[in-house]
């Protein structure tokens, strides 16, 4: 059902105001969508208005152990790439809500071979994502979210400097 068209026009309407209500209700502990996926809540400032913006996501965990979380910006197999993934392009220093706990994370959007492996790792994860890059023309982007404390080995130089988020696509 998840990888209907009804529920792509249905769901953003509906399910980021549940996740955000139970979210809120369990102090961060849960959302509604975690019965289905792990998800989290990404504050990141707005692309345009510098404002902050809190968005609940599905997430993968990534790593040995888990360390890092890859989102997938399909927004539910609609046309257009989610705000959220326009935001950490302007601004890959964010924030997560896991579970509980606030992390502050840098945001890099993943190309080429990287993204290859990721995206086959995501489908298997949650094989609706395939359903979604079918039905839209343009690449759903994949952000590699890690620890601002922690470096990622992906990023250029692997210490964690250089560019965090490439072109928008």
């Amino acid at each position: 059902m998840s990888s209907t068209r009804t529920f792509a026009r249905i769901a953003p309407h509906v399910v980021p105001a549940l996740d955000r209500a139970v979210h809120r209700l369990t102090g961060g502990r849960r959302m509604l969508s975690d019965r289905m996926l792990p998800s989290l809540v990404l504050t990141a400032k707005g692309a345009r208005s510098g404002r902050l913006r809190r968005t609940p996501l599905a997430c993968m965990r990534e790593g040995d152990p888990a360390s890092a979380w890859v989102l997938v910006g399909s927004n539910f197999g609609r046309p257009g790439h989610p705000a959220w993934t326009g935001n950490l392009l302007a601004h890959p220093d964010a924030e997560i809500s896991w579970k509980g706990r606030d992390v502050p994370v840098r945001a890099r959007l993943l190309g080429g071979a990287e993204r290859e492996t990721a995206w086959a790792a995501v489908v298997r994860f949650w094989p609706p994502y395939a359903r979604y890059q079918a039905r839209v023309e343009r690449e759903i982007r994949l952000f590699k979210l890690v620890p601002r404390d922690v470096a990622d080995p992906g990023a250029a130089g692997a210490s964690g400097e250089g560019p965090v988020a490439g072109p928008g696509r």
